[in-house]
């Protein structure tokens, strides 16, 4: 899997932590406070939606929300960030994989569909700003995924082509858009997705239910 690769790019929510259970509370507590009625399938929608974007799908699936883009960010931040910072730990196997593959001279980024300030508030309550050389969000680009603009900006960041890079997704928009980029993926096992397992081991090039088999050699190889 990591043979001439030059970078490792990763999305965060569900991919390095376990956290989308986060997005699901938080989700569920902004519907009962404002009293809105959550429509069909409305998950499924905002999948690979940047935070930005979100927001906007919000306003549109709840026309009702007396809301700017900007008010819905700052509110879900402030609802997020007490657990992004205090209690968000590394995947199982992620941080030694992660040293390892440094120490090889492999460069590490974050490709996120989430807000810079969050990410920034986990890695240093995680304490682990240090293995990381760039982050990239989806806001910062064009279009969220499955669009492969932050994949490609995070490999503009990192100074390394595509084709060199490996991305380690967890859902199948994010997948689509690390092979949009010209990138190699491997799908990350996670519950929120294992309803979409099947789907994500067709879109992917390998599969790992946690890190600890990439440096085992036991990843499933599609």
């Amino acid at each position: 899997m990591l043979n001439h690769i030059e970078a490792i790019i990763f999305d965060l929510d569900g991919t390095m932590i376990d956290s989308m259970r986060v997005w699901k509370d938080i989700d569920e507590q902004y519907i009962e406070k404002y009293n809105l009625t959550e429509p069909e399938n409305f998950h499924e929608g905002m999948e690979g939606l940047s935070y930005t974007e979100t927001a906007e799908y919000f306003l549109k699936v709840f026309p009702t929300l007396s809301k700017t883009v900007e008010d819905l960010k700052e509110e879900w931040y402030e609802m997020a960030l007490y657990k992004y910072s205090h209690e968000m730990k590394l995947k199982e196997g992620l941080e030694e994989l992660i040293r390892e593959v440094r120490r090889k001279g492999i460069r590490i980024g974050i490709a996120t569909s989430n807000d810079r300030k969050l990410v920034e508030a986990c890695l240093c309550g995680m304490e682990v700003e240090d293995l990381v050389d760039t982050i990239a969000t989806a806001c910062e680009v064009k279009k969220g995924k499955p669009a492969p603009d932050v994949y490609l900006k995070a490999a503009e960041n990192l100074g390394v082509s595509p084709e060199k890079c490996l991305v380690f997704e967890d859902v199948p928009m994010g997948i689509l858009a690390g092979k949009n980029a010209g990138m190699s993926v491997c799908a990350v096992d996670d519950w929120f997705s294992a309803a979409q397992t099947e789907r994500k081991k067709e879109l992917a090039d390998y599969f790992i239910k946690d890190y600890n088999e990439i440096l085992n050699h036991t990843f499933e190889v599609l």
